[in-house]
């Protein structure tokens, strides 16, 4: 209900006026009363006083003094909001407080509960707020030579009962998430005649059901983007190469804790340098050292019950390669988009071919046109398996085969100005055990014995010679090579273009779920 404000001050005035008198009355009054009871002693006349008080108090509270606000009355928009008064001008005047409708207790018993629900909600905010502080700090502290990557933000929030990464991280994935819920990955929908699975029951159903393996990849996922997020802060010019490398799989290994073929690193550190495009890491001994005008390809992947993530990105300190990573970065992004079920896998091959080779690169004065390596693919990835049978191709013309629902794919892209095609060469450093292999009798026992301890570490995940040398081995390159002549183990020597060349790399492990496409791998970064 709203009143006319002119009528609401001529009330408040008399109000104002009325209860000015009534305390003028009431002090006469005590005056009165102190000069009868002279011989009463202090105490008697304090309380005779403060019961006149109390009774003078309720009557004026019954009376239902109407209460005025001054400033909502100035703009002609004063609300009758209750019969309560909060007077206290008058009892400022008469020298004790005003009227009210609540007693002191209750008006006491309310501040304590609000005082108290305050600290409480302190308290909470105090403990989100340290926790997020801890993970903003990672995105204060970051920072990173290398160019072409994008600034991380802070690590994510742990989960309750979670424990919140560090920086530098030390906390293991599983600790900041102890249900196991990760965080996922960058959702995309699919395009065309399969956006119905967006909305589907059906299709949100079939994800519940694999939502086990999902958990677990998220897993593996975050455990990449955090090691990398930290490496990307330390790789710096000058740097052994063997330096690098181990200390990227020491925290691999205490991020996603490693626990034998249940969880840890999925293949060897990627780490090849300018013209070589894959498959290189230094062995034991190799002084190699990362160097200003070097173009290196950094491609490591973790596993937790097998389900691996599958990532690269490339490292440069001079400007002059910005455009040969963009192309790459692009390309990928390209590859990734076109990618979905149903989807003709040469269709993704010339997506990202046309998108590499827009591309033109300067390089001492000497303009080269960046170039798709047609013979590097992606694959597609399963349990235990890196290339699990399918090839992703990065040029037009590849093959008719299409992806499957719920297939897991590594779409990755090498852009080079040499010549655009690799060849086998350099030292081996990496081998893997042939997914498919049945029981080959070998007669020498130190490889029967070789072949126990790559069964027992890494089954059919790939090793390199630096985890061999760690594990204590020695004296193991004849059994080795024994065991890739009887075709138990591949080995896979490091793929290069011509020398003098350049090649980047950048890579991403997605999922194709029923609902959606999963970019497992995405980070800031690229």
């Amino acid at each position: 209900a709203r009143q006319d404000p002119t009528h609401k001050r001529s009330e408040a005035a008399m109000t104002v006026e009325q209860a000015a008198a009534e305390a003028k009355h009431e002090e006469e009054e005590d005056i009165e009363d102190v000069g009868e009871d002279g011989a009463m002693d202090g105490e008697a006349a304090a309380a005779k006083r403060k019961k006149k008080k109390k009774s003078k108090k309720k009557s004026t509270a019954e009376n239902g003094a109407a209460c005025t606000d001054e400033n909502v009355a100035l703009q002609g928009q004063i609300e009758i909001e209750s019969p309560e008064c909060n007077n206290a001008e008058q009892g400022d005047a008469a020298g004790e407080p005003g009227p009210e409708s609540k007693s002191e207790s209750q008006k006491k018993r309310e501040k304590k509960k609000a005082a108290a629900a305050r600290k409480k909600a302190a308290e909470a905010d105090g403990s989100a707020n340290g926790q997020q502080a801890a993970g903003d700090a990672s995105a204060h502290l970051w920072s990173t030579q290398i160019r072409g990557i994008q600034n991380w933000g802070p690590f994510p929030k742990a989960e309750a009962g979670g424990i919140q990464q560090t920086w530098p991280p030390t906390v293991p994935v599983l600790a900041q998430f102890p249900s196991g819920q990760a965080p996922k990955g960058m959702e995309m929908e699919y395009g065309d005649s399969n956006r119905y699975r967006t909305t589907s029951a059906e299709m949100r159903e079939r994800e519940r059901l694999q939502n086990i393996s999902y958990q677990e990849i998220r897993t593996a996922a975050e455990c990449h983007r955090q090691v990398r997020k930290y490496m990307q802060s330390v790789m710096v010019p000058g740097r052994l190469m063997t330096e690098i490398c181990e200390e990227l799989e020491d925290l691999n290994r205490q991020l996603v804790q490693e626990n034998g073929l249940k969880a840890g690193i999925a293949f060897p550190t990627g780490c090849s340098l300018n013209h070589v495009a894959a498959h290189w890491t230094p062995n034991s001994g190799d002084k190699t050292v990362l160097q200003y005008g070097d173009v290196c390809k950094v491609d490591f992947g973790t596993h937790v019950n097998g389900r691996i993530i599958d990532s690269a990105w490339t490292v440069h300190f001079d400007p002059t390669f910005d455009t040969l990573a963009e192309a790459v970065r692009e390309s990928t992004r390209a590859g990734v988009a076109a990618a979905g079920i149903d989807v003709r896998l040469g269709d993704i091959g010339e997506a990202c071919q046309e998108v590499m080779e827009s591309f033109e690169v300067e390089i001492n004065g000497k303009v080269y046109p960046v170039k798709s390596v047609r013979n590097l693919n992606g694959h597609s990835i399963g349990p235990y398996q890196i290339h699990a049978g399918k090839s992703v191709p990065i040029v037009k013309g590849g093959e008719a085969t299409r992806m499957e629902e719920g297939e897991v794919y590594a779409i990755e892209t090498f852009g080079s100005t040499g010549k655009g095609y690799v060849k086998e060469d350099l030292e081996c450093s990496h081998y893997m055990k042939n997914f498919d292999v049945g029981h080959i009798p070998l007669r020498l026992p130190r490889a029967k014995q070789l072949l126990s301890f790559i069964n027992k570490n890494f089954d059919t995940l790939a090793f390199c010679r630096r985890w061999i040398d760690r594990a204590g081995e020695e004296k193991y390159l004849l059994a080795l090579r024994n065991l890739c002549d009887n075709g138990i183990v591949q080995p896979y020597p490091p793929l290069v273009d011509i020398k003098g060349s350049y090649v980047a790399q950048y890579e991403h492990t997605l999922i194709l779920r029923p609902t959606q496409k999963e970019v497992l791998s995405k980070g800031d970064d690229y």
